[in-house]
């Protein structure tokens, strides 16, 4: 049985703290699949972020609001939704929801809804010359197949979960690490086993790690504490510098 080192998903991965803003992009029906579209400012489809959610999807403002923040930095931006309309945040205070149940079917059709039915029809609808993909929590292994595939020419994924020591053993183009120093899901030790496997690999990758933060922080964090607030816009620099880095103007 394949050992996690980014755990299942916990109740960690359900803590949020809800973001203000006005979101700036739309849902576009992509090969079937209702996915939140922002636009770079000059509509150019260039350059791409492949932007896979936590459990929250795409309906979720706080996501929503990360997704324009890249395409105001110049990428157009594609957030696939890939729990088929279900929103967490409507149902996970109702009497008898259990997480762990709910996850389940998601953790095997995700993954797989991206890879045959997404990817191929961003292809089609939104040709570009680079695709960037970026995964937070349930997003991860989606950002680990697309490098693995060379589908995108730099991934980046922030609090990670459900990935095994083969995915790290997997992973062939340059990957981001956005982590958190209190995380039970990717806790310290576990952080430390995939790094040796991608210094092993001689991977190209960097990791960044935050202190005073949990798992979540760059998606759900408390924006009126100043450390959590610092550390989410951080996160979000980090990743752009990345996907700068590789994929050229």
């Amino acid at each position: 049985m394949a050992e996690y080192l980014a755990k299942h998903p916990d109740e960690c991965c359900v803590q949020a703290v809800k973001h203000t803003g006005t979101a700036q992009g739309k849902f576009v029906d992509v090969g079937g699949i209702q996915t939140y579209v922002a636009y770079a400012p000059d509509k150019s489809l260039d350059r791409i972020i492949l932007f896979y959610c936590d459990l929250f999807g795409p309906t979720f403002l706080n996501n929503q609001l990360v997704c324009d923040w890249f395409a105001e930095h110049g990428y157009t931006v594609l957030a696939p939704d890939c729990f088929n309309g279900e929103e967490l945040e409507k149902i996970m205070d109702a009497e008898g929801f259990n997480l762990e149940a709910w996850i389940a079917p998601w953790r095997e059709s995700g993954p797989k809804l991206i890879a045959e039915t997404f990817l191929p029809a961003v292809k089609t609808q939104f040709p570009a010359k680079a695709y960037a993909s970026v995964g937070y929590c349930f997003g991860a292994p989606m950002v680990v197949a697309d490098l693995t595939t060379n589908h995108s020419a730099a991934g980046a994924i922030a609090h990670p979960s459900l990935l095994t020591h083969e995915h790290f053993k997997l992973v062939t183009g340059p990957l981001f690490l956005s982590c958190a120093e209190t995380d039970p899901v990717f806790g310290a030790e576990n952080r430390h086993k995939a790094e040796a496997i991608l210094a092993e690999a001689k991977g190209t990758y960097h990791f960044q790690l935050f202190s005073g933060v949990r798992h979540g922080f760059a998606i759900k964090g408390d924006m009126s504490n100043e450390n959590e607030r610092w550390a989410k816009e951080q996160s979000a620099w980090g990743i752009l510098g990345w996907f700068d880095r590789f994929l050229k103007k």
